[in-house]
């Protein structure tokens, strides 16, 4: 006959079983990279903290998941309340777990980026921020916790998007240049391309239409100018393109 071994459970094993139910961590927040380009540069906007542990310091755009929405509202609700830029498509990253992110508290992040083109926001700092200003991507001041981690890892993912779909394609006038397209890939990528081989591969892809127009106005010999196909650009914006170079 097998008994059933028991043991009463002391003060010891309480506090014990108290230590283990308590929340490991002290909070959720979520961390915005917004990518801009301007004038051919590719930018990203920072924050410049008026106040907390990282007052005077410069950081992402960020904030605390509520306990009542989810993250992709939070990051919206940030993203105004901090630059008063709304309705902004973000995509999600990741989360960022590492223990030791930020000093003296267990905090995870969510990471979320985009692109846009900034000469189409009005940005406002909001009350909490010294200022919010657009920085260019090689220009950057030092960042507050694992910030420049996540600007990186976003960085590669905004270059793996742009080899695998018209990703900021948008951020083009609506006629232009082999070459005016050719110095946005350059500028996301941050490398520089050969330019008889992007002709040759953009062309092959049938995603441009060429005008009989050339540039207007300009010092230097009038380039052809191009516009998107709608019906290419969706189809390889709904299905992808392996665009190496």
């Amino acid at each position: 006959m097998a008994f059933l071994h028991t043991r009463k459970t002391s003060r010891t094993d309480n506090e014990t079983v108290s230590e283990i139910q308590k929340p490991t961590i002290d909070g959720i927040t979520i961390d915005c990279v917004i990518f801009g380009f301007n004038k051919g540069n590719l930018e990203v906007l920072l924050a410049h903290h008026a106040e907390g542990e990282s007052i005077g310091k410069w950081g992402l755009l960020g904030g605390y998941l509520q306990k009542e929405e989810s993250s992709d509202d939070a990051a919206q609700r940030i993203l105004y309340e901090l630059t008063s830029l709304d309705n902004i498509y973000l995509e999600q990253l990741k989360a960022f777990t590492a223990p030791k992110r930020v000093p003296r508290r267990r905090i995870v992040t969510i990471g979320y980026y985009t692109l846009v083109n900034r000469e189409d926001y009005n940005v406002k700092a909001g009350l909490t921020l010294m200022e919010a200003t657009w920085h260019k991507i090689n220009e950057l001041p030092e960042l507050i916790f694992d910030h420049q981690e996540i600007l990186q890892f976003s960085l590669m993912q905004l270059r793996n998007r742009v080899k695998q779909a018209p990703i900021g394609f948008n951020l083009l006038p609506e006629k232009f240049t082999l070459l005016q397209l050719m110095h946005l890939y350059e500028e996301i990528l941050g490398i520089e391309l050969d330019k008889s081989n992007f002709r040759r591969k953009i062309l092959h892809m049938k995603l441009l239409v060429a005008l009989e127009e050339k540039q207007q106005d300009v010092s230097h010999r009038a380039a052809k100018l191009y516009k998107f196909d709608p019906e290419i650009y969706k189809k390889l914006t709904e299905k992808g393109f392996n665009f190496e170079f």
